[in-house]
């Protein structure tokens, strides 16, 4: 079950304003990944079911995470239907981030207090999805729903809408400048910080420091 509420997951969100977001089908890289970017500062990390068996990996990073990794909130993304949802609860996500409104998604994640962040791509849709309980909405694909401009003219009539961006979110002091600016509640930011070896492994080291910098970036953008 679930180690956090949906008001921890959330708030931990906006504290640290990133949330790595990735997917690998090897539960060893998953773990060095996830370590490196805990070392760099990252509080919050969604790990998405995009391939066979992800299920399965995703437990084993559950019960690392939870034994090693203290403070480290784990959720799960790229959840389409109720039944997915359960399995991923069943294994201790903290989070479930979709794609979708799906309002049998937000009925389970409700009965059991575990936030669900669905993607929402309209005034209407965002509003819908608050009506079902939902926290915070995941703007997806976020450059293409309308960027920052699009977040700064929602939160026009929903000023209480808090909102994730994830695509077209660059760790870069202008991307998160220009997002924070607009009023998100946070961003979801995957292989750009995902540092690679000329050798295709993940650079471990520099993934830390590229969190590291990140974060100290989200903090220099909100002062």
């Amino acid at each position: 079950m679930a180690k956090y509420t949906r008001i921890e997951a959330a708030q931990a969100m906006k504290d640290t304003g990133i949330v790595p977001v990735f997917y690998h089908k090897d539960p060893e890289v998953c773990k060095k990944v996830i370590k490196a970017c805990y070392d760099g500062g990252a509080r919050v990390f969604e790990f998405t079911n995009r391939g066979d068996f992800a299920h399965e990996v995703f437990g084993e990073l559950t019960k690392y995470v939870n034994k090693d990794l203290d403070g480290m909130i784990l959720g799960i993304g790229s959840v389409l239907d109720a039944g997915t949802t359960s399995l991923y609860l069943q294994l201790g996500a903290n989070f479930i981030v979709s794609p979708i409104v799906n309002p049998e998604m937000a009925k389970t994640c409700n009965r059991r207090k575990v936030a669900w962040m669905p993607g929402c791509g309209s005034v209407t849709e965002i509003s819908y999805a608050e009506e079902l309980g939902a926290e915070v909405v995941k703007i997806f694909p976020g450059s293409q729903v309308g960027g920052p401009a699009f977040v700064k003219a929602v939160k026009g009539p929903l000023p209480w809408a808090s909102i994730m961006p994830t695509g077209g979110v660059s760790p870069t002091e202008e991307s998160l400048k220009e997002w924070f600016a607009a009023g998100v509640h946070c961003v979801g930011i995957g292989s750009n910080l995902f540092v690679k070896k000329e050798d295709g492994s993940f650079d471990l080291e520099a993934i830390t420091q590229k969190v590291r910098n990140s974060l100290d970036l989200v903090k220099k953008v909100k002062s």
